[in-house]
This record gives C-alpha cells, sequence and structure tokens, in this order.
C-alpha cells in the first residue's frame, strides 16, 4: 500500500511529510518527502497549549488544516493523486505526555483530516500503549528495524528532536528502545529566549561558550538516568531541573552547557545497552547542528554518524515511520513491545478514520 505518513515534532519547527510503500512488516519503497515549516502564528499556538492549557479545540482544528495543506503539497510534489494513497499515519502534536499518569495527549483531528484531504486517516498512536500501562514512546523501533535490515548489528539510531530517543537494534532484529533524555528543546528555547532564534543555528552561540562542567555533573544527577529502560519524557520534563543549572551564564556558555547536557545524557543511555553499538546513525534536527554531533562524538568516544550514510533521508525518517504504522495498525500488528515502550505484551494501536467519518 502507498501510504503517507506526517509528523509534527516536539522541536514545534513544522510538519514532515512523506510516501512511503509498504505491508507495514517491509518496506518496499521510500517516496518523496517535503518539510513544511510553521509560521510564527502556529508555533506560538502550539506553544499556548503545552501541557493542556489554553483554547486547545481551535489550536487542534488550525493545526490539522495546516497538516491537510501539507499533504496537498506533497502530493503535487509527487504527481500522486489522494486516491492512489491508500492511508495517512498521522501523529498529530503531543501536547501533554505523562505515562505514569496513564495520560498522553496527540492533538490532531483525524476525522477531519480525512474529509480535507479524501483520504483515510489513523491517529492516535500512542493512547493504547499508554492506557495498557506502557510509555506510549518511542514509537518508531519497529520502522527502524525494518529499514535497517541488513546493517551490520548491535546499531544504534539516535532521534534528536526536542526530546532524545534511541533505538538499539541488536543480533537477530531484538529492540530495546527509549528516550535518552534532553534533545534540542533547552537548547531551542534558550536561543529563542537569548537571540530571538528559534535554534542555535548551526551551533554557533554553543561554539562562541564555555561549558560549566559543574552544570554538567550536576545535569547527569536526575533521576531520570537511573530508571531502567523503557522510559519515556513530555519535552519539558527537564525544564525546571536544568534552569538553576544555568541561570546566570552568558547566552554563549548557556549554549555550550545545555549542548553539553544533551551529549552527556547519551553517556548515561549507553549504560543500559545489552551490548555497545558498533554503529550511531542519528537523525531529527539535531544532526544539523556540527557542534551537538562533534559533542555526541566526545561523549561517546566513536564516530556519529547522520543517517544519510546509509542512505536515508534524516529529516522523512518520523514522518516515514507513521506511514509504516498506519498500515501496520490497519493489519492488525503490534506497533510497541515491552522491550520498545514497557507494556506487558505486543500491543496494537492507533485508530482508524474512513473518508466521510466527520459527525
Amino acid at each position: 500500500m502507498l501510504a503517507l505518513g506526517l509528523m509534527s515534532g516536539t522541536s514545534l519547527d513544522g510538519v514532515d511529510a512523506a510516501l512511503v510503500e509498504t505491508d507495514g512488516e517491509t518496506i518496499a519503497r521510500l517516496g518523496p518527502a517535503l518539510t513544511v515549516a510553521y509560521p510564527p502564528r502556529h508555533r506560538d499556538a502550539l506553544r499556548s497549549v503545552l501541557g493542556g492549557a489554553g483554547d486547545v479545540a481551535k489550536v487542534e482544528r488550525a493545526i490539522t488544516l495546516f497538516h491537510a495543506d501539507v499533504v496537498r503539497q506533497l502530493l503535487a510534489q509527487a504527481e500522486v493523486t489522494a486516491a492512489e494513497v491508500g492511508l495517512i499515519g498521522f501523529h498529530g502534536h503531543t501536547i501533554l505526555h505523562r505515562p505514569a499518569q496513564r495520560q498522553t495527549w496527540q492533538i490532531g483531528d483525524g476525522a477531519l483530516l480525512a474529509t480535507e484531504t479524501g483520504i483515510a486517516v489513523v491517529n492516535d498512536f500512542r493512547s493504547a500503549d499508554v492506557a495498557a500501562g506502557g510509555e506510549g514512546a518511542p514509537l518508531v523501533p519497529v520502522f527502524h528495524r525494518a529499514l535497517a535490515a541488513g546493517l551490520e548489528a548491535p546499531l544504534a539510531i539516535l532521534n534528536l528532536g526536542g526530546v532524545g530517543n534511541v533505538t538499539w537494534i541488536g543480533q537477530g532484529g531484538t529492540l530495546l528502545a527509549f528516550d535518552t533524555g534532553p534533545g534540542n528543546a533547552l537548547i531551542d528555547d534558550w536561543a529563542l529566549l537569548h537571540t530571538g532564534k528559534p535554534v542555535d543555528e548551526d551551533g554557533r552561540l554553543a561554539a562562541a561558550g564555555t561549558v560549566a562542567l559543574a552544570a554538567v555533573a550536576g545535569f547527569t544527577g536526575h533521576a531520570f538516568f537511573r530508571r531502567p529502560p523503557p522510559k519515556s519524557l513530555d519535552r519539558d520534563d527537564f525544564r525546571a531541573f536544568v534552569r538553576p543549572l544555568v541561570e546566570g551564564l552568558s547566552p554563549a556558555d548557556g549554549a555550550a552547557t545545555l549542548t553539553a547536557f544533551t551529549a552527556a545524557a547519551l553517556t548515561e543511555a549507553v549504560r543500559h545497552f545489552p551490548a555497545p553499538a558498533c554503529r550511531w546513525l542519528v537523525c531529527g534536527g539535531g544532526r544539523h547542528n556540527p557542534g551537538l554531533m562533534a559533542a555526541l562524538a566526545d561523549a561517546l568516544d566513536m564516530v556519529v554518524e547522520p543517517v544519510e550514510a546509509v542512505g536515508w533521508n534524516g529529516d522523512a525518517l518520523e514522518a516515514q515511520a507513521f506511514a509504516f504504522l498506519a498500515v501496520r495498525s490497519r493489519r492488525g500488528l503490534p506497533l510497541t513491545f515491552p522491550e520498545t515502550t514497557g507494556v506487558t505484551q505486543p500491543l496494537g494501536g492507533g485508530r482508524f478514520h474512513p473518508v466521510g467519518d466527520l459527525p
């Protein structure tokens, strides 16, 4: 089936869309992909509802219509009609993730998206897992495993969005996956506060600063790093904890220190691997930051490569994953596993919206 995946990540930067031909177990073809940046009004609107505050219904509708426009742009670029696409995998945007309280909330109106695009939609991928006691994240490991068929193992695939998450793939396709800690979110928020720009472009602000080593030591003392995986995070889980650690630092020193925090989280993560990874591949926006990539290589004491090194599109990977997961959902195949989210048994998920599903 030709499926289309949509991802709006915790970095709040925009919507990734990708076409994938798949049966939900193997990948026949990775098709065209694009990223459409959120205009400031949408980014600000999403910030206003993080945690479930504000006018969520209004923002949800606006974000869904934005996603529908992204679908139309991708179909036009790919010269594909809506009738040729069997499913849309619509992640939506996470505004609340508290699995310990069995709460997770990804806004996005699947029925409205199906009506707007004329394509059936699968959304709400995380709720079933969280309701069953799982972490609800990460969801992409089963896609990573399909994509990495034929690569040497053990392999680590690190996604650096707002939050970092890693998939460890062992011999025979065994999986371990978990959130590692902050990815880009703390760096992005610091850059926005001190420079007015939503990211530290090319890591230039951090490159001009000096890491506060005492702050890094304090950061790795967070209880999250002692917890065994699987485990997951909300975008802002570390915000209050790190504030006093970087308070009073210059803009450059703060950016350098927050970048070091993301790298230090990886040194804590590898303690949980069943065996060392022979290779690290990085996707997500963080791989575009040369300072962050260098910090990761130093922390891990090995070469760290963007996923483009093996021919993948790191900007499209999560969108591709939700196309793949949508097909799995419709086939009744599991999306999450004890080794990826901590759920007690392999579990399906997702909510299906046929075209014309609006009341």
